[in-house]
């Protein structure tokens, strides 16, 4: 599966959610390098989920940068796939 179809199930996915507002960040010249590919904020909680496929790695700068938003007080991940999100969502709010 192709990263870009599994950055659009989860999208699909998080955007069905109540409470929660999701985007996917394009890049680009205009886009901050390193930036994780879906940003949400979920039931008042920042999280950034870097797409990967299962074989896919994470660059030096997407590394630093969600280290860096997590010691923000955010919550960053690389996933690949929607079940790994959804897993995510029910650690940071147990009662789903």
């Amino acid at each position: 599966m192709k990263e870009k179809t599994i950055t659009n199930q989860i999208l699909k996915y998080l955007k069905s959610e109540p409470e929660c507002f999701a985007f996917k960040e394009h890049g680009g010249i205009y886009g901050v390098s390193g930036i994780p590919d879906v940003i949400c904020c979920y039931k008042g909680k920042f999280m950034a989920f870097e797409v990967k496929t299962p074989q896919g790695k994470l660059s030096k700068l997407q590394e630093i940068t969600i280290k860096r938003i997590n010691e923000a007080g955010g919550m960053a991940f690389k996933v690949t796939s929607l079940q790994e999100v959804k897993n995510i969502l029910k650690g940071v709010m147990p009662e789903r």
